[in-house]
């Protein structure tokens, strides 16, 4: 059996806390993670740098919500 896992981010910080979780559940194979992305930060070069710096795995979803309203 596997625990299924899914990994909200868009923001700054959840970039920083959910990459050593992901690398840890890659190495699991009881977990099976999955990353959303809101898009909050839809600027290209600034999206693109957390996901290479910290490598992080493109995410499965990617909401795109860019700036508009969060409600």
């Amino acid at each position: 059996m596997s625990w299924r896992i899914l990994c909200v981010v868009g923001a700054r910080p959840n970039f920083i806390k959910v990459a050593p979780l992901l690398r840890a559940f890659a190495h699991d194979r009881r977990f099976d993670a999955r990353l959303v992305h809101t898009g909050q930060h839809y600027d290209e070069k600034l999206s693109k740098v957390f996901f290479e710096d910290l490598a992080i795995p493109r995410p499965d979803v990617e909401l795109a919500v860019g700036s508009g309203s969060h409600a």
